[in-house]
């Protein structure tokens, strides 16, 4: 199947448009790097705490940030998670602390700054120093208020009882009601849940209207580690092309491939900094990914400019290198059509979790194939004809091939 047969368009022509284009992008790439979001690491990179709340209504994030600010809990990061209806939200904020004693605090900090209209009055249980509220409440909380109150009279196995008991709740909680429970009369009817039990929860809790249902901490450390990592990837990725293509080709197809796919690389990563996109480990993936692609691209047309030097040994290289880009243009349109209308719909219908992850592909895909044609061939026509200027013989080219 072809779209395009006999085309003749003056790419190498166009070269400088394609400089223009290329460079405007790269400059505000890099100018937003260097002076404005600066390179927008996610938490896997940077450390920090992500914590997953769901809420029972439509949360609203002027109010999310508004509350997490009054708290001390400066620039939260919110993105909704799944499905509109879910109404799940994850916050990302800037505490980079390690220890499980950090995490308890830092989750606390988010459900008290979450926590507007909390009832007075609510005891827990005097060994406990959590909220009352039932909807972040631990399993321990709950174990500790019903032996406190011991609605159901036991005697010496008590304890074992009411973890019993608590157990049962905190799971009715979290695998039945998604983590929020909308009213405590839910509770009568639940699995396990003795009802007087459940009626003895008024007295000390109350619910609110959201749950926090994970909470993570990645220390600067591991970020520091995984950034390093990634760079490493990312470089033995490019020495593993130039060191391919050089013995496959020539050594000027490598360089011209991997200035290629860092040109690519650099737009992406631009795009996240004007964007303020997250990069997190998925987007480090979509890149290699994106390193691979471009460089296959790259590779057809190469191949292509290699047979037809030996077909059209008087031709001059400009004008091989043009009919060999018109050559494999239908397969290039071809593939990366199909490629990029796969990933759009991983864009658009892919969720907030793969955003970054489809934005990464569908910007690489659209600047990879552009670059395999207004790049990698100019460079290689450029520095042959830099050669012939100083009277050497072109790489990888017949001497009558000028």
């Amino acid at each position: 199947m072809e779209f395009f047969r006999n085309t003749n368009i003056d790419f190498l022509g166009k070269k400088w448009y394609f400089l223009a284009f290329s460079l405007v992008f790269s400059v505000a790439g890099l100018f937003s790097m260097l002076f404005v979001n600066h390179i927008p690491w996610g938490v896997d990179f940077r450390g920090g705490t992500l914590v997953d709340v769901r809420f029972s209504h439509t949360p609203d994030y002027g109010a999310i940030t508004s509350e997490m600010d009054h708290a001390g809990l400066k620039t939260p990061k919110i993105q909704r998670i799944g499905a509109v209806s879910n109404n799940e939200v994850l916050i990302d904020l800037d505490v980079r602390e390690t220890s499980e004693q950090a995490l308890d605090q830092g989750k606390l900090k988010i459900i008290h700054a979450l926590e507007t209209h909390a009832p007075a009055g609510k005891n827990c249980g005097a060994s406990t120093t959590e909220a009352c509220d039932l909807n972040n409440a631990s399993l321990l909380t709950i174990k500790n208020y019903l032996l406190d109150k011991d609605p159901l009279h036991l005697g010496t196995d008590a304890d074992q009882k009411y973890g019993a008991q608590a157990q049962a709740i905190l799971d009715y909680r979290v695998k039945t009601q998604g983590g929020v429970l909308s009213s405590l009369d839910q509770l009568k009817g639940a699995a396990g849940v003795d009802p007087a039990a459940a009626a003895s929860l008024a007295d000390g809790f109350y619910l609110s209207d959201f749950g926090v249902r994970n909470a993570v901490i990645i220390g600067p450390q591991v970020g520091s580690q995984l950034r390093t990592q990634a760079g490493l990837a990312t470089l033995y990725s490019l020495l593993g092309m130039l060191v391919y293509l050089g013995f496959r080709f020539e050594w000027i197809y490598g360089v011209a491939a991997v200035v290629t796919v860092f040109h690519d690389t650099l737009i992406t990563v631009g795009a996240f900094s004007i964007t303020n996109t997250p990069i997190t480990l998925t987007v480090i993936a979509a890149i290699l990914t994106l390193i691979g692609y471009s460089n296959n691209d790259t590779i057809v047309v190469f191949d292509r400019i290699r047979e037809n030097i030996k077909l059209m040994r008087r031709e001059k290289l400009s004008e091989i290198v043009n009919r060999s880009i018109n050559q494999t243009l239908s397969r290039t349109i071809l593939t990366a059509g199909l490629t990029f209308l796969t990933v759009l719909a991983l864009f658009l219908f892919g969720g907030e979790v793969l955003r970054g992850f489809s934005l990464a592909l569908v910007i690489g895909i659209l600047i990879g194939t552009y670059s395999s044609i207004a790049i990698a061939a100019p460079i290689l026509v450029a520095y042959q004809d830099w050669r012939i200027e100083k009277g050497k013989r072109p790489v990888g080219m017949p001497a009558k091939a000028r």
